[in-house]
């Protein structure tokens, strides 16, 4: 997950003084998330091809210090070792990505059975342990050869992610029942191809938006192929005014309502409408046929896009804050924001400088509960960065206790204002590579130290673990 909001306050958090308990609903889901780029490794073992981030990262200037994901935590050679933790923690559900260059090397043609047999062998160890695996099938880990063909501005690599999904679906179908199609498109199509600060590195406002119709045709197309419960990953976030962040109640004026309107459809409602209604809100129509014009959208394609689904999987780490600014350039993210000011906050922030603002998982999930109530919620990624010191044997990172601690009470508090919540899954599992910072920033409730691999259950981590047992938080 990644943010374009700029923020000062680089403070600490200290823990959580709420000190009522919460409980949450009989049979809410609990678990982790990961995904295959950022922790397996063995980048040229079995098979397995180049992605768009194995040569965008060994591109100078790409990524800090020039780090990769050759090894990551070398979950490839280590997972029994990382279900066994997961095991320890009491997760009920691992969420993890494919790889579709393990699986396809070159995003199309014959299938590599030997990277199959990586997923195999992993579903079955998280089986054994009782953990139910969620399977999502692109976590942006596209294959090279694709993308030197065009990439996702390609409408045929919808087409191929298709037969991908098809693939994994034949090897693993009897015993992976919930199935997510991607992470994120938002990223893929706008940090990949328009402001350029992921990979592929694109800067072009027409790839971008062809990106993103593309990667929904992907969706409804891998959709039509799997059974079970089926869902799509947003990286949602409410879209308020710096008033507004502090206090939702505050009144806002014409200019800023239509700044916040026009930002939510491009970054929200652009994926969620097409998905649950079979529609493109009409700022975003109007916005992209003025950045390269509507011809890659075809007669049938919102038919194929609408597939139903089960669950909507939410990645929210903060609010989107923005307010009218007249002559300002439009967000290099954002085509079509011409007029609008990404503001900050002088609150405390993560260290990738995120705004810690845990009422807007609340809002944005009764949000979503009132607006599109055909479909579940699940937290699929929520967690935080901080600058953890190692102490001996322990890792204590009380602020990231009391932000999780934060964000679960906010999430407890949209259900009992009626969001059909119905589970979290922290991000993330393991310290990992943070895609373009490199190995710097830690997300994990495991330290991974990765000169030895060795793990190290942090204090969140055991903290989470209690929360598991409780089924809510003391």
């Amino acid at each position: 997950m990644t943010s374009t909001i700029e923020t000062r306050g680089h403070g600490k958090v200290e823990p959580s003084t709420q000190g009522h308990s919460v409980v949450f609903p009989d049979g809410f889901i609990w678990g982790a998330a990961t995904a295959s780029y950022q922790i397996e490794g063995a980048a040229r073992e079995d098979g397995r091809g180049p992605s768009i981030w194995d040569t965008f990262a060994r591109t100078p200037g790409r990524v800090a210090d020039g780090h990769t994901g050759d090894v990551a935590c070398d979950h490839y050679h280590r997972y029994r070792e990382d279900v066994g933790l997961m095991a320890g923690l009491g997760l009920g559900v691992y969420r993890f990505s494919t790889a579709w260059p393990r699986i396809v090397p070159d995003g199309s043609g014959p299938v590599n059975p030997r990277g199959l047999d990586f997923y195999d062998k992993l579903v079955d160890e998280l089986l054994g342990a009782g953990i139910t695996p969620y399977v999502t099938l692109y976590h942006w880990d596209l294959p090279q050869n694709l993308e030197d063909r065009g990439g996702w501005a390609n409408r045929d690599t919808a087409y191929r992610f298709g037969d991908y999904a098809q693939a994994v679906h034949a090897r693993l179908g009897d015993r992976v029942r919930t199935w997510t199609t991607l992470n994120e498109p938002w990223v893929s199509a706008f940090l990949g191809y328009c402001s350029g600060v992921h990979a592929p590195g694109r800067q072009s406002e027409a790839d971008a938006f062809k990106a993103s119709h593309h990667l929904l045709l992907a969706h409804g197309l891998a959709a039509q192929a799997l059974t079970g419960e089926l869902a799509l990953t947003l990286n949602l976030a409410p879209v308020v005014t710096p008033a507004q962040a502090l206090d939702p109640a505050a009144e806002i004026s014409d200019v800023d309502r239509e700044a916040v309107d026009r930002i939510d459809a491009l970054l929200n409602r652009q994926f969620i409408d097409p998905a649950l209604r079979g529609t493109y809100p009409p700022e975003v129509l109007e916005i992209a046929a003025r950045h390269g014009g509507l011809d890659h959208i075809k007669d049938g394609d919102l038919a194929i896009i609408n597939q139903p689904i089960d669950l909507l999987g939410i990645n929210y780490y903060n609010p989107c804050i923005v307010e009218a600014a007249p002559g300002t350039p439009a967000n290099e993210a954002y085509p079509g924001s011409e007029g609008i000011g990404f503001a900050s906050l002088d609150v405390p922030s993560t260290a990738m400088g995120w705004p810690i603002i845990p009422s807007g998982l609340s809002s944005l999930l009764v949000r979503l509960s009132q607006d599109y109530p055909e479909v579940g919620l699940i937290v699929t990624e929520n967690g935080a960065a901080f600058d953890d010191v190692v102490v001996g044997d322990r890792v204590p990172d009380a602020d990231r206790v009391a932000y999780l601690d934060g964000h679960l009470r906010a999430a407890h508090a949209a259900i009992e204002a009626g969001a059909d919540l119905r589970g979290y899954l922290v991000w993330s599992l393991l310290d990992n590579f943070e895609w373009a910072e490199g190995y710097h920033l830690r997300f994990g409730i495991v330290r991974v130290d990765y000169g030895t691999q060795r793990r190290l259950l942090k204090d969140s981590a055991l903290w989470y673990r209690g929360v598991i047992q409780r089924n809510g938080i003391a």
